[in-house]
């Protein structure tokens, strides 16, 4: 495997991780205002500015878009979903993980993209159509869920990728840990390729 794929690799095994219940970082979620050496500043959604320390050796990752009808069976995903007022759950995004991330994080959680979400890592068992949308089941090694995915949901992948990616205006999305000081740092950034909005 090439070197850069590797590190594309160890960068979303880590993104993975810090995307689980239990992890203690801070997501943070906007649009570069500018980056200097390993300094990063963002701007968030909620319209602060926020100062990320980079580490040395940390990763990009692009995400990078694709559509419903890559939403096969036997691919493992990520979905946020909320739950609708006859509780099915709706998907608000979907990830599909490269294979090498397979496993990551399964399981179903709370979630913060919005307010009552909740995330759902698992393979796909099933895919039935429902007019434009489809009707997913996920098994995960705890139980099953079934989510219905809207024809216009956001459908996304993880593509490796640069700090030349980190521009002015580029979407961002990565977990940060708060430090004792107050400095946030990270190991590593999701940037929407093409003018993407990473949707998780």
């Amino acid at each position: 495997m090439r070197v850069s794929m590797f590190v594309f690799f160890v960068a979303l095994a880590g993104f993975v991780s810090a995307a689980s219940a239990q992890a203690p970082a801070q997501r943070v979620r906007g649009d570069v205002v500018a980056l200097d050496g390993n300094t990063l500043q963002v701007k968030s959604r909620t319209g602060e500015t926020l100062t990320v320390k980079l580490a040395d050796n940390s990763a990009v990752s692009a995400v990078a878009k694709r559509d419903l009808a890559n939403v096969v069976p036997g691919t493992f995903i990520g979905t946020a979903t909320i739950a609708r007022p006859d509780g099915t759950l709706q998907a608000l995004e979907v990830l599909i993980f490269p294979e090498a991330a397979r496993g990551s994080n399964e399981g179903h959680y709370p979630w913060d993209l919005q307010p009552g979400s909740m995330m759902t890592n698992a393979t796909v068992s099933e895919v039935v159509a429902v007019d434009a949308a489809r009707r997913v089941t996920l098994k995960y090694k705890d139980g099953e869920k079934v989510v219905l995915v809207p024809a216009d949901a956001p459908i996304v992948t993880f593509e490796p990728g640069d700090r030349a990616m980190l521009v002015p205006g580029a979407h961002v999305m990565f977990g940060a840990t708060r430090q004792p000081d107050g400095t946030l740092t990270a190991a590593r950034v999701n940037v929407g390729k093409d003018g993407l909005v990473p949707p998780m």
